[in-house]
């Protein structure tokens, strides 16, 4: 019985040791314990954070790429991580990594550019050159003519401004190396990081493909008030999509996207120009995006309100008025 005893008692400390021996890496590396060697690194445009994770294995200051990744993702800084030139050393741990590559870089001439919600790609442009960031007609040449790799850009027709939609509004760092390229890389990533696999098997899901779904999204986020009714104009586009009497979104945002000026009031002849993104002239969504959407915009294309409105108009307090009937509708144009 007392050899039963200490073999158990035997076999629990080699499986501790086992255990201890395969976990103790991992922690080490976690923790850091490499020396105090000064190491310059940099983060390129578009760099994802696995291959961030592979560049500090590189560089020796990790060991395991993977549980990098995985405790960045854990700890929330997926993402966050600034463009440019870093001073690490060896015995940094992860959260010292995480918060140093999320902070500004250490890059001369580095400036901080943020992406309104629902800035068009003509607007976007403006904001970068006057930053001093781009030649402006090269930006729109590599944006229309570049052959980015990233999946979502493969299937999307040839037309003006392609890349409408897809450059993720966000707050961006960008140096002095930075090139129209790099910085299009970079914005194109961030929405490929976005918009998940599982976002865009909801499309799918919906009948509607990934270029519909950011469409759409364009819409909502040029007509919704923030967040108080974007699922409900939404709701109302989906209806009319689906609908056989109202096929028509009638988005003024449309039209002003046509005119390249956003109009408070659209004449009857602004609603008459004939063009694919004239949504009161042609049924079903324009033919592409006309803004940039954030994510909740996104989100709200794929996850409508359940209601049954096709109408809604912003009443003299600036609230949206949703109905389900046109004589009601009349009634909330009249508030």
């Amino acid at each position: 019985m007392k050899r039963k005893k200490k073999n158990r008692r035997f076999t629990l400390i080699i499986l501790l040791i086992f255990v201890v021996s395969i976990i103790f890496p991992f922690v080490s590396d976690y923790v850091g314990t490499g020396n105090d060697e000064t190491i310059s690194f940099k983060v390129e445009n578009g760099a994802t954070t696995a291959q961030i994770a592979e560049m500090l294995k590189e560089s020796s200051v990790i060991n395991y790429p993977l549980f990098f990744r995985i405790m960045s993702k854990f700890s929330g800084y997926d993402g966050k991580y600034m463009v440019g030139n870093f001073s690490l050393k060896e015995s940094m741990g992860y959260n010292e990594i995480f918060k140093k590559l999320s902070s500004l870089p250490d890059s001369v001439g580095a400036k901080t550019v943020t992406i309104p919600e629902g800035y068009e790609f003509r607007q976007i442009a403006d904001l970068l050159y006057e930053e001093g960031l781009i030649d402006r007609d090269r930006f729109f040449n590599v944006a229309q003519n570049y052959d980015f790799e990233f999946s979502f850009l493969k299937d999307i027709e040839k037309r003006e401004n392609r890349l409408e939609g897809y450059l993720f509004p966000d707050t961006y760092i960008f140096d002095s190396q930075s090139t129209e390229e790099s910085i299009l890389k970079t914005m194109l990533a961030r929405f490929d990081e976005i918009v998940t696999p599982n976002l865009r098997n909801r499309a799918s899901e919906l009948g509607m493909t990934l270029d519909d779904i950011i469409t759409l999204a364009s819409v909502i986020e040029r007509e919704a008030q923030g967040d108080i009714d974007r699922d409900k104009v939404s709701s109302v586009f989906h209806n009319r999509l689906k609908s056989k009497t109202y096929p028509y979104l009638e988005s003024c945002a449309t039209v002003q996207y046509i005119l390249k000026e956003r109009k408070p009031v659209l004449s009857v002849a602004d609603t008459e120009i004939d063009s694919p993104y004239n949504t009161y002239k042609y049924p079903g969504l324009p033919k592409g995006p006309i803004a940039s959407p954030g994510e909740k915009a996104i989100l709200s294309a794929l996850y409508p309100a359940d209601t049954n409105y096709l109408f809604f108009v912003l009443d003299s307090s600036g609230v949206h008025r949703f109905a389900s009937t046109y004589e009601e509708h009349l009634k909330n144009a009249k508030r």
